[in-house]
């Protein structure tokens, strides 16, 4: 099976996201040339003056090539996922840092290409490797709390773009509209929420089938995962379940999902919620 530009950008061929794996090398190269900036104005030799220009020049292309994949994941962040918000300050901090370091370079070419040190460019390199260290903070947050670029088993189709909420009205039966039919093409998935519980649907066969979203192992969105048969595959830690039972199938995850009982009525999807969930909605709404 051939790959888009995308799937390489986002290092499917590797088996690996292609973003943190470019990261490092400009990351080292600032640190190292701020180094050799702190050891020329220490009084060491000018080959440590231009030792730090030259890598600093190297840390800034490497850094414009790894931003490239990075833009790539961060286009793929659901526009309702609440990393959203995280994302966008790692990304604008990156590249606040890069421009710091353009202006590092600037200055220090004036000096005929790094023979001294002038005490504004070093000042703007350390500034770039603050922005760096605080933007690497982030970005580990966005993936060992969020989960972002952590979904190396997502199904290559069309994934939710973003969750589609709808609050349950008091009605006759516990069965809740939540998106229209022709919405949910076959092997696609919506994702919604009804009042708080997040949900998946997928059509398979035709039927479609509705159950949690969050992978009872370690969260996953169950969503944005590959389909086998009647299962479906975290795409996190390829926990598998059954749709129609909720029950697992393939470890690490051990606690089956909830499904709910769904049904089409006038052209539109509609979710059974749980009689006690309902009838607690209904007491909301002083039913």
């Amino acid at each position: 099976m051939g790959f888009t530009i995308r799937d390489i950008l986002e290092g499917k061929p590797l088996g690996h996201p292609l973003h943190p794996l470019l990261v490092h090398a400009p990351i080292g190269l600032f640190l190292i040339s701020l180094s050799f900036d702190i050891a020329w104005l220490s009084g060491a030799g000018e080959v440590f003056a231009r030792g730090a220009f030259y890598l600093l020049i190297l840390g800034v292309l490497g850094a414009l090539v790894a931003a490239v994949p990075g833009l790539a994941d961060y286009t793929a962040i659901r526009v309702d996922h609440p990393a959203r918000r995280t994302a966008s300050r790692h990304m604008l901090l990156n590249l606040a840092a890069v421009a710091v370091f353009i202006l590092s370079v600037l200055v220090r070419w004036g000096d005929l290409g790094g023979r001294g040190v002038n005490i504004f460019a070093f000042i703007c390199s350390a500034a770039g490797v603050g922005l760096i260290l605080y933007s690497g903070y982030l970005g580990g947050t966005l993936v060992y709390d969020n989960g972002i670029g952590v979904g190396r088993h997502r199904r290559r189709t069309p994934l939710p773009s973003r969750t589609l909420a709808t609050t349950a009205a008091v009605l006759p039966d516990p069965f809740v509209p939540v998106a229209g039919e022709e919405m949910l093409a076959e092997g696609q998935t919506l994702r919604v929420e009804v009042n708080g519980h997040v949900i998946a649907l997928v059509r398979l066969e035709g039927k479609v089938h509705a159950f949690q979203e969050f992978c009872t192992h370690r969260y996953g969105p169950l969503s944005e995962g590959c389909f086998r048969g009647h299962e479906v595959i975290c795409p996190w830690h390829e926990s598998a379940f059954d749709v129609r039972s909720g029950q697992v199938t393939h470890g690490p995850a051990k606690v089956p999902l909830k499904t709910y009982e769904t049904a089409v009525r006038e052209g539109q999807i509609c979710v059974k919620l749980p009689a006690r969930e309902a009838a607690a909605e209904q007491r909301e709404d002083g039913g």
